[in-house]
């Protein structure tokens, strides 16, 4: 199953709305259950670099079912993912992407979001994750 284009729409408004409510600028991309982007929004002014980075990590998330976050903890030196970012074309290990789940608890896809802190990112793609119905 897949995320639908109004739910996705809906994920990057909610945390549109949490950047904005926490004074940050962010590049919000959700991908669907393949991992193909589904939408993308950049917020005026937020950061050029962050475009990337927060299509990658919606990617990293969906491709591993993980947070992003998880993901760079199991992938430090002597971790049992080191060296992951390097694989499936580059992948992202920091805070800010999550796998979205329907009410059945199945991966529809996932959200990614980059610009600020990366406590601040992955505040801000909870918001869009939870956002889905």
């Amino acid at each position: 199953m897949n995320i639908t284009l109004e739910q996705a729409m809906e994920a990057v408004k909610a945390a549109q709305k949490k950047a904005a409510d926490i004074g940050t600028l962010m590049n919000i991309a959700v991908v669907d259950a393949g991992a193909n982007l589904t939408a993308f929004a950049r917020m005026d002014g937020a950061w050029l670099g962050s475009i990337d980075i927060a299509i990658r990590k919606a990617r990293t998330a969906r491709f591993f079912n993980m947070n992003t976050g998880d993901i760079g903890q199991l992938s430090q030196p002597g971790g049992s993912l080191y060296n992951i970012e390097h694989s499936n074309g580059g992948l992202i290990t920091f805070p800010g992407g999550i796998p979205i789940k329907n009410s059945k608890g199945e991966v529809i896809g996932a959200i990614g979001v980059s610009g600020s802190t990366v406590e601040n990112d992955h505040t801000v793609a909870e918001a869009g994750t939870k956002a889905v119905k």
